[in-house]
């Protein structure tokens, strides 16, 4: 019998933080985060990390891992989450993967093997980086000008095949060798929840959670990074950090840094609808009018009817 897993997926803004530790609180769960700029120290605000307050006693994971210095890429996501998990199965408990980032989650999800011929993790992570960034068309259009025929044999959406493509070509110059790397069916009994809403009411309230984050300090977060010398790092090219560092180094005003980071973290929200939809077998609610607080005992007894036919 596979060991139960709880995903839950959607864009940024629509409440899965909440979702989360509800899960953890009914079935006695453990949280794991599954974004990829969750992961580092003094990235709070502008990632809009769980606060103390809001985790009710529930044990949470993969939170503040790693320095800003740092890199992270989804291999080693991969099997720090993939521990933890066990862990939190050797506990008696039911672990509860939350976050954004859907490299990261189909890595643990659907044990990516990540192999190392022609491997160039430092390039793997700047494709990740650029991938959440710009979108996996844009990934996708970067494999097209270098070799047609092995784009058009990639869907866009496979994101992890097109930056393996693209690795190999960066440390030999040249496609010959099909890429390896594979994916395999999952290890877990997924439960894979999705959050969505009314698009217009999500850009709103992503436009008033930037709002937000202004005033609870995050200029002076990311000043505090910017200061210390934290520079081209994966961390410092995450929304929110890279829209303000633009401001710090004269580029552009406050205003419009704070107009640009409304705007990519919208366009963000939007691609990560279009991954979670093409990507994974999800059941989604939908949460449009506030309506979060109404759609916790539906998404309970989703959980629990899939645990009890886990059991049987």
């Amino acid at each position: 019998m596979k060991p139960a897993l709880v995903v839950i997926v959607g864009p940024t803004a629509v409440g899965k933080t909440r979702t989360s530790v509800e899960i953890a609180k009914a079935f006695k769960g453990e949280v794991i985060n599954s974004d990829s700029m969750q992961v580092y120290t003094g990235l709070d605000i502008g990632t809009a990390k769980i606060k103390e307050s809001e985790k009710e006693g529930i044990p949470h994971h993969l939170f503040d891992i790693k320095d800003p210095m740092e890199d992270y890429s989804a291999a080693e996501f991969q099997e720090d989450a993939q521990q933890k998990i066990a862990e939190i199965h050797q506990k008696g408990s039911l672990p509860v993967m939350v976050g954004g980032t859907g490299l990261y989650i189909r890595a643990v999800t659907h044990d990516y093997t990540f192999t190392e011929a022609s491997a160039d993790p430092d390039y793997r992570k700047e494709l990740e980086t650029f991938v959440s960034e710009y979108g996996s068309e844009a990934l996708h259009d970067k494999l097209k000008a270098i070799d047609q025929k092995r784009a058009s044999e990639i869907h866009p959406n496979n994101v992890r095949r097109v930056i393996r493509a693209l690795e190999i070509y960066h440390t030999q110059g040249y496609l010959d060798q099909e890429e390896n790397d594979q994916e395999r069916e999952s290890p877990y009994n997924l439960i894979t929840i999705g959050l969505t809403m009314d698009r217009d009411e999500l850009y709103d309230r992503i436009n008033r959670r930037v709002d937000l984050m202004i005033e609870e300090g995050l200029l002076d977060e990311v000043k505090t990074l910017y200061e210390a010398g934290v520079r081209g790092t994966q961390a410092v090219q995450a929304i929110g950090y890279k829209e303000l560092y633009s401001y710090f180094e004269g580029m552009c005003t406050l205003e419009e840094a704070i107009i640009k980071l409304k705007r990519n973290s919208r366009r963000y929200a939007k691609r990560q609808l279009t991954w979670f939809r093409h990507q994974m077998d999800v059941e989604w609610f939908d949460v449009t009018g506030g309506a979060i607080n109404e759609k916790i005992p539906s998404i309970l007894a989703f959980v629990a009817g899939k645990l009890r036919l886990e059991s049987n």
